[in-house]
């Protein structure tokens, strides 16, 4: 089975730092797509990074040079570094994983899911 936990949210100011954390908890299974997703009251849900099977990594727009996604693979652990930090920013962030037999990483291919963790920008 996945498990998969984030941390690190919090509320700062606009123009700051965090950095989430998402543990995993993997048996049996090992997914080659690994992504950070954004919540929003009444907004969709959007994707903000991710790494496919290539090690490929693609940001949303609206986060280039601000956001930084790696991994650690010995540690089970995906990581989100966001820095200048913006109101719009602001949202519950929730990791994911699965498997895609593709160049990319398409929103199906996302089937394991944590449960988020707040981040809010003022």
């Amino acid at each position: 089975h996945v498990q998969l936990v984030e941390s690190g949210g919090g509320s700062v100011q606009a123009g700051g730092s965090l950095r989430l954390f998402c543990a995993a908890s993997v048996y049996t299974y090992s997914g080659n797509c690994l992504g950070w997703f954004r919540q929003a009251p009444g907004k969709e849900r959007v994707v903000v990074a991710f790494i496919d099977s290539s090690g490929r990594i693609s940001y949303v727009d609206s986060v280039k040079g601000r956001f930084t996604i790696s991994k650690d693979n010995a540690k089970n652990t995906l990581y989100l570094q966001m820095n200048s930090l913006k109101p719009e920013d602001t949202g519950m962030y929730v990791c994911a994983t699965g498997r895609f037999n593709g160049r990319t990483c398409p929103a199906r291919a996302f089937v394991y899911w944590g449960q988020g963790t707040q981040v809010t920008v003022s």
